[in-house]
């Protein structure tokens, strides 16, 4: 039965009430109740014994050394979506010949359990941060900026005041506005091509701080890797700055630094024994819809499939939707000839159609892609990601056909869901 990995928001609780001598086709019917929850894939459930009571027969029930072997008022509860607790109730009402069931809406604040977190939360920011930081003036040109972009093949640096206040954020998509594209891409187009977009760059007297975002979002030192790692999911960041309690930057979080946590989280012992709600896989969390192309198709295909999707790759399968290999919008600059180069960078950026290439998938893309079946742990996939060094995973079904698609966002938005 499928199951959702989280509860939050809208729930409903169900509330069993029957007393503790009452049985169902031969065990203790609190039992039959909790095995018959934990069948349905609901989240979980708590029993609890009453000290005293009475019941439809107006008998009072009471918690005495003397008494331990009486019938004593029992209360089960549950929460989770309505579907389930709608289901819960249809399988349960037949069970209970005797006692009361309630529903009530709830809110869920926060639904967690050990194997829903693999993130060791609790270390401090400072524990996981990449210390060595290259940052930027604001009083930097675009091109300075950019040349340090290209040196350290970074996409993002931080913007300092003369107090190592963090004062912004520049990333390469910034750029564009100024630069005409971005530095990932520029460094794919070759010595010569490259040094005259620099050039011509000189001669602008455009600042970081005209193009810079601002404010920005960042974290402390001290505080937890979840609540940061938790927030970085939220807004979608790849990575945040890290302050320390004078404000001043000492780190950059990445979404690296984050998913290398997990690596080392040990299976539970007894994977059959989890409840169902406990189980993350890709498959779970997946994107459904993948950028994909055939190995036969156009570079203008290409592009066309880069802007639709508005991603910078894409899978190329076959007939069967087997993945064959993967193209990166770098990888198609850098690939095509050098003449079609710039043609390409401004169908890129929607400033035209690409130039007329020999080129197809087959000749520009990556072969060989990373892959994992629907049923693969969360924390094996991102252990696979980081030894391959990929930024994404392929799902594919048991004939080897595409079915999903997993980045680090998606990693990194699971194992802080419960957070």
């Amino acid at each position: 039965m499928a199951t959702s990995i989280s509860i939050h928001g809208d729930a409903q609780r169900l509330t069993i009430y029957i007393g503790e001598s009452d049985h169902w086709r031969g065990k203790p019917l609190y039992m039959a109740i909790l095995e018959t929850l934990r069948n349905l894939g609901l989240a979980g459930a708590t029993v609890v014994r009453g000290v005293a009571g009475y019941g439809a027969h107006s008998r009072i029930h009471t918690f005495a050394i003397e008494r331990l072997s009486e019938d004593l008022p029992l209360r089960i509860e549950v929460v989770d979506q309505a579907d389930k607790i709608a289901l819960a109730v249809e399988h349960i009402a037949p069970m209970v010949s005797e006692g009361m069931i309630t529903l009530e809406n709830v809110q869920v604040a926060r639904y967690a359990h050990r194997y829903l977190n693999p993130l060791p939360a609790d270390k401090l920011v400072s524990e996981v941060m990449t210390r060595e930081v290259v940052a930027l003036s604001p009083d930097m040109t675009v091109v300075q900026a950019w040349e340090l972009m290209l040196k350290h093949v970074l996409k993002a640096l931080p913007v300092i005041n003369d107090r190592r206040e963090v004062v912004g954020m520049l990333t390469d998509e910034d750029l564009l506005c100024c630069t005409q594209s971005r530095p990932a891409l520029a460094g794919s187009m070759g010595g010569e091509i490259l040094e005259q977009a620099l050039q011509a760059l000189r001669t602008s007297n455009i600042k970081v701080a005209e193009v810079m975002v601002h404010p920005v979002l960042t974290a402390n030192e001290a505080e937890s890797l979840g609540a940061a790692a938790a927030r970085m999911a939220k807004h979608s960041l790849k990575r945040l700055p890290v302050i320390n309690n004078a404000g001043k930057l000492v780190g950059v979080l990445s979404r690296l630094d984050v998913l290398r946590q997990v690596l080392d989280k040990k299976p539970p012992t007894s994977p059959s024994s989890l409840p169902l709600q406990a189980v993350q896989t890709v498959g779970e969390v997946m994107h459904s819809l993948v950028p994909t192309v055939k190995p036969e198709d156009s570079l203008a295909d290409i592009v066309d499939t880069f802007l639709e999707t508005g991603s910078r790759r894409v899978i190329v399968v076959d007939e069967q939707m087997r993945p064959l290999g993967l193209i990166s919008d770098s990888d198609v600059v850098a690939r095509v000839a050098p003449q079609e180069r710039k043609g390409v960078l401004s169908a890129l950026r929607q400033l035209g159609r690409p130039p007329q290439s020999q080129a197809t998938a087959q000749s520009l893309m990556s072969p060989g892609v990373l892959t994992a079946n629907p049923q693969t742990p969360l924390v094996e996939a991102a252990r696979q990601m980081m030894e391959k060094q990929r930024k994404w995973l392929v799902v594919v079904d048991e004939n080897n056909k595409t079915v999903g698609l997993v980045d680090r966002q998606i990693l990194l938005k699971a194992i802080t869901s419960s957070l």
